[in-house]
């Protein structure tokens, strides 16, 4: 165990998943608590669900020694021209299932399991695969891609709209 930790998911019936301590220390809370235990068995507790954690788990297994490249902010061309080949098809084979942006429910929890865990790269790539998921599309399609209810009145709409002017122009 002086090379490895293992993260245990909080599942109903928990999953477990073996990782390298380097690609661990991708996440800087991982990070912070193998750390403590250093040359011990560790087994550390994640409120992540397995199916989520599996990605996770991937993600710094592949990137620990292999850094991905920045990713520009604001994205201003699609996802596809500015990542790996490996994160392309990571993302668009499960994550965003067969590519099909109506089925990013995955994406979703990979966007809350790398906040949480505090994985920089990670959460880079998957909310610049969002942000590629709605650049260009209307306010009404975005609603629909991601189920969101439109709980303002017109007026409140244009008044939010006249306030962030300034992102449409970036």
């Amino acid at each position: 165990w002086e090379t490895h930790v293992v993260l245990r998911c909080g599942d109903v019936k928990p999953i477990e998943y073996v990782v390298t301590r380097k690609a661990a220390r991708m996440s800087r809370i991982l990070g912070m608590l193998e750390e403590q235990e250093e040359g011990e068995a560790t087994v550390i507790p994640i409120p992540v669900d397995g199916r989520t954690m599996k990605y996770v788990v991937q993600y710094v297994e592949h990137h620990w020694n292999q850094k991905a490249a920045p990713i520009e902010k604001p994205l201003r061309g699609e996802i596809h021209g500015v990542i790996s080949e490996w994160d392309k098809k990571f993302l668009f084979t499960d994550l965003v299932k067969n590519g099909d942006e109506k089925e990013h429910g995955l994406l979703t929890d990979c966007i809350m399991a790398a906040d949480f865990l505090q994985i920089p790269d990670l959460l880079d790539l998957t909310c610049a695969c969002v942000a590629s998921m709605i650049k260009g599309k209307s306010l009404g399609q975005v609603r629909d891609l991601f189920n969101i209810e439109n709980d303002f009145t017109p007026e409140e709409e244009e008044r939010i709209r006249q306030e962030n002017r300034w992102c449409e122009e970036a």
